[in-house]
């Protein structure tokens, strides 16, 4: 790695800083809401928008029956490809789907509005602003002649349906096949591991009765509030169950939907509600479900003329480190650690993402991208979500000089 490829990463980033955020104003003003997950539309203007830099963008569409399984009604994943020279393939990944805005907006969540160095939409945080990122970092390893190894751009749509349509299916398929990855994330810290996640739905369904003769009926919440106190009572252990992993904290239990009955004097016939388990690193999946499963099944037994169900809607596994994440950690925590102005270490962080994907397909990956200190101070999943800007140009200076001596390494 030569001072002039750094000198020529950084002369190009700083000139072409207006570029850099007029197209993440692009991308924040087309909505790409999931739900719905029409994202289509957002990837063909993505693909557009990167033709006009010059890239070769390939447009991989989700077969239709497939995207509907996964509850979202269009995905287009794209792939941009640049081979530099022999040596290792690098993939970069960031998601264009985003949550719906929500309630308390200040400005125009499909706005970009930049307002003391902060621009603010939906999306531009989470992660919109690592499209410009990863692209803007490709473009300056050209400017560089950089002449080893490849570099891939995953822009993917269903992180936020639970990614099995994104990156997954881009592996699945073969359509690539990279030795290491970095995925979204923010400037001031580099994640190695995060949480898995359980999603399971119980339906408790009994037989409905008028409110006058409720003897007559199988009440269905009656049997579904014992589960709720027994999973509640089971939440109470997880305390004492601490990840030796920094960031991560214990696991975690959360009763985020139910829903059921017929009317106010009606005995319910059903009840369904939804969990979610959040599995630290050191957590088998397998045995909290089989955990799960059976605090649920041993406080139905009270109630034997119920009927219970249980369906597993969503199974993310835990990411941990693979051999050679710690090397492309470390060249990634030195150079923000320069940039950013202040230590930068690797970390993980108590959510799940696509990265496990990548993990689970043998690719080293870490998560680093553009954003401030904090979820809370970026308004993620939030009304006003915003980015600074310089934290955009500081993280793809990052990515592209971390990229520069990881590839010339070979």
């Amino acid at each position: 790695m030569t001072d002039t490829a750094q000198k020529a990463i950084r002369a190009f980033l700083e000139r072409t800083r207006d570029e850099q955020v007029r197209f993440l104003a692009e991308l924040v003003k087309v909505p790409s809401d999931n739900p719905a997950g029409d994202c289509a539309p957002h990837a063909e203007r993505a693909a557009e928008l990167l033709e006009a830099m010059g890239l070769t963008v390939e447009r991989h569409p989700v077969p239709a029956e497939l995207v509907r399984a996964n509850g979202m009604i269009s995905a287009t994943n794209l792939i941009v490809r640049h081979r530099f020279g022999d040596g290792p393939t690098v993939a970069l990944n960031a998601h264009g789907d985003v949550v719906p805005p929500g309630e308390g907006w200040t400005r125009d969540p499909y706005g970009a509005e930049v307002v003391d160095g902060w621009m603010y939409g939906r999306g531009v945080a989470v992660s919109k602003s690592d499209f410009v990122t990863y692209t803007y970092a490709l473009l300056a390893l050209e400017k560089a002649g950089l002449d080893r190894g490849t570099v891939e751009l995953h822009l993917t749509y269903d992180e936020e349906a639970g990614g099995e349509i994104g990156p997954k299916w881009l592996l699945d398929e073969g359509l690539t096949k990279p030795d290491f990855a970095i995925a979204a994330g923010f400037s001031y810290g580099v994640v190695t591991a995060h949480n898995g996640c359980l999603h399971l739905e119980v339906e408790v369904t009994g037989k409905s009765a008028h409110a006058a003769l409720p003897m007559t009926g199988i009440d269905a919440l009656e049997a579904t509030t014992a589960i709720l106190a027994a999973l509640y009572e089971h939440r109470k252990g997880y305390a004492g169950t601490v990840s030796a992993v920094g960031g991560i904290g214990s696991p975690q239990l959360t009763v985020g939907l139910i829903k059921g009955g017929i009317n106010t004097n009606v005995v319910p016939d059903r009840v369904t509600l939804r969990l979610d388990r959040r599995m630290i690193p050191e957590e088998a999946p397998e045995t909290v479900e089989e955990s799960l499963r059976a605090v649920i099944a041993d406080a139905a037994k009270a109630f034997p003329k119920a009927r219970v169900e249980i369906r597993r809607i969503l199974l993310a596994r835990p990411l941990t480190p693979l051999p050679g994440t710690d090397r492309l950690a470390a060249v990634l925590c030195a150079h923000a650690s320069r940039v950013m102005g202040e230590p930068v270490e690797t970390k993980g962080v108590p959510l799940y993402t696509d990265a496990r994907h990548y993990s689970d397909a043998g690719v080293s990956i870490a998560l680093f991208g553009a954003g401030p200190h904090t979820i809370e101070e970026a308004n993620a999943h939030r009304a006003d979500e915003r980015l600074p800007l310089s934290d955009l140009f500081k993280a793809t200076e990052v990515v592209a000089l971390s990229l520069l001596e990881m590839l010339s390494e070979g």
